[in-house]
This record gives C-alpha cells, structure tokens and sequence, in this order.
C-alpha cells in the first residue's frame, strides 16, 4: 500500500507550511545524550525553517514515570537553552501536553476504532500467545501475532466472555505492502507478514503507547515526526493507524517521518543509559557549556560544513536540514566532546569564563575554606586558566594552589618530578628566583632556565620539581605566571618546604 498521505519533506515545506515537530519524552531517570541530540534535531529544524516545536510528556507508565524525573527533564532541557512553543509551562491550542492528563481522549479514539472496525478484542492469553509463537518459529515461520482473533464470530466472543477472559484492543493491519519515504533512509517497505496486528490498548483499559504517540501527532497536527532509528519498526504501524484516524476524521493527514542513526558508544554497541557517557548530567556536573555540548552532540549524524567542527548554536540552526542527516550510526567520543567544549570555553568573554566557573570555586567542589579565596588572584589566573582547561570543573584543581595553605601533592606526581638531583637543582632554582624580578614572569622564566642549564637540564626538566613544590602538580597553568600571582614569599617557602622533604 503506497502511503498518499505521507508527505515528503520538499513538498511540505514547498507548500509553505510551517513544520510542525514535537519532542515527546518520558520522564524515567537522567536525560540520556541520545534523547537531548533527538530534542536538538527538532528543535533546529524547527527554528530553521519558522515553524512550531511542541514539547510533549509521556507519562503514562506510572511503575517508572516519577514527578522529579519530570522536573529533572525541564531543568534540563532550560540549562540546554531550548524553548518550545507549545508544551508545559508554556501552554497551548492542543493542551494538555502531558498524556497522563489525556486518558479520556485515548479512550473516546479507541471506541471509534473498535466502532468502525479498524480495531478488535483479542482474548489470548500470555501463554496461547507463546506457545503459538514458539510454533511459529519452529516451523520457519514470523512469530509475530497470527491474527487467531480477528475475525471472531459472535458465538466465539460470548465464549470468551464466558470465561471472564480478560481482552486487550488491537488494532487490524492492512493485507498488503506498506511504503513509505524515510526524510533519512529514503524508500522503505514493509510487508504484511513482518507487521502483523499489534495491541493498543491493555486489558485493564489502560493505552498503550502505540496507540496515544500517533493520536497526540495526529490532534497536535504534526508535521514532521524526527526520532531515533530503534522506533523505525514501528512505523509502518503508525502509518496504517493514521489512515483509519483520517477516514475517522480524528486526523487531518499523516506526517513525514526521519529516522535518526543511532548512538554508538564502546564497542560499536548502541549507548544504553546504562553507559556512563550516556547521562545528560554527568556533562552539567562536569562543566560541559551547554552551547559545547549541543556543537558536539550536532555532530552525531550531523555536519556544519567538511572543515568546521565548531559553531554557534545560531550558526547551526541557519544551516540545519534533516536532509543533511547522515543514514549512518554515529559514535560517541568523548574526547571529541571535551575538545569542542574546550573551544566554546575559550570563545567565551573573559568575565564570562570567570562567572561561569564560580561553582567549581566554592564548596563542595573546592578544598579551601572561603575565606582562603582571594579574588583578585582568581581574577588574575583566570584568563591563564580559560585557555587551558576543556570542562569548568577542571579549573579547581588547576588553581587550588592558590588558595591552599600548602599545595596537595600525591606521591606519584612527587615522584615523578623529583628525578636526579632535585635538591640541586631547587637550591640553584630557589637562589635564582631570589633575586627575579617578581613583577615579570620572563625574569622567572630566565631564572629557572639557567638554574637547569647550570646542572645540565633543559627547561622542561628544569621547571618540574618547581612546578610540584609551588603547585602540588607535574602540570597545570602556565608556571610563571603562577609564580607571580602566588607572590614571592609564598613560593620560595613552598620550594623551601620541598627541599625540607627531600632531605628528610
């Protein structure tokens, strides 16, 4: 069956309707990557071409729907900088947006379609069910539902009732083909045998997703329905549903759908919310930017441009299209991410930086007391800071020598800078820096330089035993300029202290 009422994407758009996309998560545990690259590839398209982005909730699963994963979701996706048009909170022409709220609706559309003869009751039990399945695959055959239903005469269904039967509703499939244009893969057809009648509603009269997902598209007018490739199967269900919606007069017509590639993550294996990297608040909590986090996430099936991997979210959504989405999976790099956000920190105004890292400068994350922190040296550090770090939370440890009384130092880092002749080389160091001018961190610079030409050693040998003596750390900022932030008599009884150890 060719789909006539699933438009292809230039038609719609060439007929100058504004898309209509919804985002329409369900609020269990943390936001998943996945989930927020789904929400960006809306939301841009969306933005891109004028048109209306509908936020939507499924929370008709009560054992794993929660109240504070609803507002975990929202926090979210504000921290993200999205807006929707149509939604919670924001309200709008086809409200409520929360289908636990729209119980009634499923219900009056499941007795149309019972009515009309495009849904059934079905009183297979669990146990009929598979043990015609476990036949089925024996014998070569789809598994799938056989249709053992379907065309139940009245006699059959007083029998079933007789013996308090519970009875779910599905919905009846098309006989033949259905085909249908992905905006992402192009043609696809599915045939009868792989798409047999599905349920829609539970026993207990509860709906099921597969039958509340297209009804909220069809009411909310949906345009364009852009989501994750794992859903692509269910497709050719919601296409048949749309058809008996329409000639119901439930649905005006049926919207394009794009399958986004998947996420990979180790392994080349799908990245499942179990998977660390996978947790939208592992990036918050780490000081990922938003607008790093977005550029990164684009470009998972997504590209600007062959030559730039960084751009503005602005930039992104002039360019974006859903037919510039790639077919292809896309792995997750972590890496990758953090060198995107290290660029997006370094594009930031300086005081911007500064702000932006003040959680990460005070409790729990900082190991001064408050009062230790000086804010001017803060002031002064920062724009050494900004262009080394790749995530904010990095800036603790990188300026903690500052503000600490003594520096932290583990015996590793210890062990590996005091190599040689430490103690030579930090009394050479220390007599040297003496007599700097601490006003100029070249002067501290030559001092240490010559300081490791007199015991043979280059500036890079020469500079790490002071580096952990006044930091704590084998890297970190720029060390002379470290130096003089920190101050003369600060440092020198650092270095003083480290030769106290060594020759202890």
């Amino acid at each position: 069956m060719a789909n006539a009422n699933s438009p292809k994407l230039s038609t719609s758009l060439e007929e100058g309707v504004p898309p209509r996309v919804r985002f329409c998560p369900s609020p269990t545990g943390n936001p998943h990557v996945g989930l927020v690259r789904t929400a960006l590839f809306n939301w841009a398209f969306a933005r891109h071409h004028g048109g209306t982005f509908v936020f939507r909730i499924e929370d008709t699963d009560a054992a794993r729907d929660s109240e504070e994963s609803y507002d975990q979701l929202l926090a979210s996706l504000r921290w993200l900088g999205f807006t929707w048009d149509e939604g919670p909170e924001v309200g709008g022409p086809h409200a409520p947006y929360r289908q636990s709220e729209r119980m009634d609706i499923y219900a009056d559309v499941a007795k149309k379609l019972l009515d009309g003869g495009y849904a059934y009751h079905c009183y297979c039990s669990t146990e009929e069910l598979d043990a015609r399945r476990a036949a089925a695959r024996a014998a070569g055959k789809p598994s799938g539902y056989d249709g053992h239903c379907r065309e139940l005469t009245p006699v059959q269904i007083e029998a079933y009732q007789g013996e308090h039967r519970p009875a779910i509703v599905r919905f009846r499939m098309p006989d033949e083909p259905i085909t249908f244009t992905d905006l992402v893969r192009g043609e696809l057809t599915f045939t009868p045998e792989n798409v047999p009648d599905f349920g829609i509603v539970r026993a207990t009269g509860a709906p099921l997703y597969t039958l509340v997902n297209p009804v909220d598209d069809a009411l909310m007018e949906i345009t364009h329905v852009l989501r994750g490739e794992d859903l692509l199967s269910s497709t050719p269900r919601q296409i048949a549903l749309y058809k008996a919606l329409i000639e119901l007069g439930v649905a005006k017509s049926t919207p394009a759908f794009g399958h986004l590639p998947y996420v990979m993550g180790e392994g080349n294996k799908k990245l499942s919310k179990r998977d660390p990297e996978a947790s939208l608040n592992l990036y918050r909590e780490r000081g990922f930017l938003p607008e790093g986090l977005l550029n990164y996430l684009s470009l998972l099936g997504w590209s600007f441009s062959k030559d730039q991997d960084v751009f503005s979210i602005e930039e992104m959504v002039s360019k974006f299209d859903i037919d510039g989405v790639n077919a292809n999976p896309a792995r997750f790099d972590l890496k990758k991410a953090e060198s995107i956000n290290g660029d997006h920190i370094r594009l930031l105004d300086p005081k911007a930086f500064a702000d932006a890292c003040a959680p990460w400068l005070q409790a729990p994350h900082a190991n001064w007391a408050p009062e230790d922190f000086d804010a001017e040296a803060w002031a002064r550090i920062a724009p050494h800071a900004q262009t080394r770090v790749t995530v904010l939370s990095d800036i603790t440890a990188n300026v903690d020598f500052l503000f600490l009384k003594e520096p932290v130092s583990d015996q590793a880092s210890w062990d590996k800078a005091m190599k040689g002749e430490p103690a030579a080389l930090l009394t050479t160091a220390r007599a040297n820096l003496e007599s700097a001018d601490w006003t100029d961190p070249e002067s501290l610079k030559q001092a240490v330089l010559t300081a490791g030409e007199a015991h043979g050693l280059k500036l890079g040998k020469a500079q790490a035993p002071v580096r952990v003596a006044v930091t704590g750390r084998t890297v970190g900022l720029p060390l002379f300029e470290s130096l003089e932030i920190l101050g003369k008599e600060r440092s020198l009884a650092r270095i003083d202290a480290a030769l106290a150890k060594l020759a202890a």
